[in-house]
């Protein structure tokens, strides 16, 4: 990577550094976010909250005309009188971001890596939230590690910052997988949170569809596919990779004396490689983003050459039709 290349990313682009994530916090929060209606529900923007968006506030006796599925049981047997619950609206909107470790994101050929670029849109999102007033939380999937927990201001921020840090400069050895994360966001999610999701395209292509549909219901959610463009559009002749190359496995290059040498070379002047290469990858991303919008979920590209605030100028209406 050229200086010039390092300079404009703002750090060497093979890791990301904290003073990287936190000098991205003006342009996130220069953004300005779609003008509510007076009522909150109208206008451009979608409203913050969905389903009930409700935080439980205190029980009192049962009065005539209450809600009779806001009975709450235990006090009513435990006083031997009817008694129910009251909430009130939950005044902070959670924003939550998932972190996709897996080892084809450590890799890149433009500007930075795609790793690099999922820790800096992530540092992006933490920042809006910020602005926007939210608490900001953030994990990936494993067994071993907790969440970074909800926090609110430049406290909350900094806290998923450092994670993002530690994350993306090299791969967890505990990493458990994409599916094995949004099952741990589902339990920490409250109704009307935002769900940002920023994972390797096959990483999303591997969770279970039926995993989605539950998340859109209640969330907001984005799922932004970390790309790269020699993975969209290689150059034409031999392409050599190691053998634990990502890249080679997802395309099926068989092993050979090459592969014993520990490396793999694809004749992508070939057209019928070339197709191979193009139906793994773009074909792959396309069909991914395709299913996701049948599930009512947005998907958005970021590609390692693209400014990491790219997605965050793409009106929801553009971003849904993606």
């Amino acid at each position: 990577m050229s200086n010039q290349a390092a300079t404009a990313t703002g750090g060497d682009g093979i890791t990301p550094s904290l003073a990287e994530l936190i000098g991205l916090r003006g342009i996130a929060q220069a953004r300005v976010t779609a003008r509510r209606g007076a009522a909150g529900v109208a206008g451009p923007a979608p409203s913050t909250l969905r389903g009930r968006g409700m935080e439980y506030a205190e029980s009192r006796a049962y009065a005539a005309g209450d809600d009779a599925r806001h009975i709450d049981w235990r006090l009513t047997a435990r006083s031997g009188k009817p008694h129910t619950k009251l909430f009130q609206a939950e005044r902070e909107r959670l924003t939550l971001l998932v972190a996709d470790t897996s080892p084809a994101l450590y890799f890149g050929t433009r500007v930075r890596f795609k790793s690099v670029q999922a820790a800096r849109a992530g540092a992006l999102a933490a920042w809006r939230a910020v602005r926007d007033g939210d608490r900001v939380a953030a994990l990936r999937g494993s067994m071993s590690e907790p969440p970074v927990p909800p926090a609110s201001g430049a406290r909350g921020a900094l806290r998923v910052l450092d994670a993002l840090v530690r994350w993306y400069s090299t791969p967890p050895p505990d990493d458990a997988g994409l599916d094995v994360a949004l099952d741990h966001a589902r339990r920490l999610l409250r109704p009307g949170s935002r769900l940002l999701v920023l994972s390797d395209p096959a990483s999303v292509a591997a969770v279970p569809e039926k995993r989605w549909p539950a998340l859109a219901a209640h969330h907001e959610v984005l799922v932004l596919l970390l790309t790269d463009p020699l993975e969209m559009e290689p150059p034409r002749g031999l392409l050599a990779f190691s053998v634990a190359s990502t890249i080679a496995a997802q395309v099926g290059a068989a092993a050979s004396d090459s592969a014993r040498r520990a490396r793999i070379e694809l004749d992508l002047g070939n057209n019928g490689e070339r197709d191979r290469w193009r139906l793994a990858f773009d074909g792959g991303v396309e069909q991914t983003i395709a299913t996701l919008a049948g599930r009512g979920v947005r998907a958005l590209r970021l590609s390692t050459a693209d400014e990491s605030d790219a997605w965050l100028a793409l009106p929801a209406a553009v971003a849904r039709s993606a």
